[in-house]
């Protein structure tokens, strides 16, 4: 059973210099968030691992099945320990915790009205918002074929490519819905080796 989490109470940093790299996944609304738990387990024996749950992916993903040492946060534990000033905020510690970001799936809601758009109603989008882009975020997006060729989406990939994030593309295969085209996210293993290749840890956290 996965470690849920109800409070920022355990966001507490250790003194100590992190031995491993430390990796917040994110899941939006999708099909493709039943692979979810897959993506936790490979990047769990990797890294140290946080995983972040939009309302909608919840649908799809199963809680139960991620690894017991991966905490999962939801919108419900955004402010549930926040009682008052200088009180550790959820989204702003888990900004400052992770080296690395990863949104797999990513919807073309969450593509559209945050990242591209700037809007943050939830954990994620308020993650997003705060993030340090002289880390490395991933996105995998998510979407139908017809979704994935609207003229919007190009505009918003090109949008989050200024910001500086990193997009791992769509394949071309067979959609949750029947339809056969682009737009369904990249397998778990190649988000998993596309990040851990590519990443160059600084001297200050002695992770690798």
């Amino acid at each position: 059973m996965a470690k849920v989490e109800s409070s920022s109470e355990n966001m507490m940093h250790d003194s100590e210099e992190p031995v491993k790299t430390r990796i917040l996944l994110a899941a939006c609304g999708s099909v493709a968030a039943m692979k979810f738990e897959s993506l936790c387990r490979s990047f769990s024996e990797w890294a140290e691992v946080r995983a972040v749950a939009t309302k909608s992916s919840l649908h799809f993903l199963d809680k139960a099945s991620l690894p017991r040492d991966v905490t999962l946060y939801t919108d419900d534990d955004e402010w549930s320990s926040w009682k008052k000033i200088g009180d550790r905020v959820l989204h702003i510690e888990l900004r400052k915790w992770a080296d690395i970001m990863v949104i797999a799936p990513l919807s073309a809601n969450t593509l559209a009205k945050q990242i591209a758009g700037g809007l943050c109603d939830n954990l994620l989008t308020c993650i997003v918002r705060a993030w340090d882009y002289s880390k490395p975020l991933y996105v995998a997006p998510a979407m139908n074929t017809f979704m994935w060729n609207n003229p919007l989406t190009k505009r918003h990939l090109e949008a989050i490519s200024e910001l500086g994030i990193t997009l791992i593309p769509s394949i071309t295969k067979r959609l949750a819905c029947g339809d056969y085209g682009n737009g369904a996210m990249a397998e778990p293993s190649v988000i998993f080796t596309t990040v851990r290749l590519a990443y160059k840890p600084s001297p200050a956290n002695g992770s690798g």
